[in-house]
């Protein structure tokens, strides 16, 4: 009986097999209910997904369908070749930008409009002008841009010129001020003998046209130095001693200082 005994309990059904799981599946580990498709990512890229909405699983198809979306545009969208890049790129990279804005490349091409407003005696350059279009195709400059350029030089020449002319009223005022006082009333006899004896020594000595494109002596023959007036009243003086200026009582000299 101890043998059937012993042997009945090594027969009898064991009270458990650790080989075969639990009938609910529990082999030890946390229960995966309740877990987001996204709690493996990133902290930036969770808020990422918070913030887009990417939160259920179903979210993963608009993830891809917005990266698709992304490498599409990419492809279509115009890249900057870099600066080492061949010139065939540039001009591929040109040729898909509109008109105004692709470089000029040739400079009878370039056609530029006046400005507005300029003034009437304003001695605008074409010269200058037809230059320049070769320094904006020189530079890559677009038509805009050559045109912009164009106009700020020109508005600042003509705003030079108007400086230039207001400071050359200056003088002539100055000039005339100054000979009045030496000299005496502009209507006056002393003032036309002066002037007259002046006016023939500078054009006795050829000087008018070199004066008058220096800027000394206006085309309507204004002074615009006191000191040459008086000078040449001197020159006149010793040249002409023995000459009357004014026999006849008649004026010889254009009053250039007349208001």
């Amino acid at each position: 009986m101890t043998d059937l005994a012993e042997a009945g309990s090594v027969a009898s059904r064991p009270a458990g097999n650790l080989a075969t799981p639990p009938a609910s599946g529990d082999n030890g580990s946390a229960p995966a209910a309740g877990r987001s498709w996204f709690d493996g990512l990133s902290e930036g890229n969770r808020k990422l997904a918070e913030a887009k909405g990417w939160t259920k699983a179903e979210s993963l198809d608009r993830v891809f369908t917005s990266y698709a979306e992304l490498e599409r545009q990419q492809g279509e969208s115009l890249r900057v070749p870099g600066k080492d890049a061949p010139k065939e790129e540039w001009e591929r990279f040109h040729s898909r930008l509109p008109e105004a804005m692709r470089p000029l490349t040739s400079a009878e091409r370039v056609e530029y409009r006046r400005p507005d407003n300029l003034p009437e005696n304003f001695a605008y350059s074409d010269e200058l002008a037809n230059a320049s279009k070769a320094w904006a195709v020189e530079a890559g400059a677009s038509p805009k841009i050559a045109q912009a350029y164009h106009d700020r030089f020109v508005g600042y020449m003509a705003e030079q010129a108007a400086q230039q002319q207001a400071a050359m009223s200056r003088s002539v005022e100055a000039t005339h001020d100054e000979l009045v006082r030496d000299w005496g009333p502009t209507d006056s006899d002393g003032f036309r003998q002066k002037l007259e004896v002046a006016n023939r020594a500078m054009k006795k000595l050829g000087l008018v046209n070199a004066y008058k494109q220096k800027g000394i002596l206006l085309p309507d023959g204004a002074l615009t130095d006191p000191q040459i007036a008086r000078a040449f009243h001197a020159i006149g003086e010793a040249m002409f001693r023995e000459d009357t200026t004014d026999a006849d009582g008649a004026p010889r000299g254009h009053n250039p200082f007349r208001r």
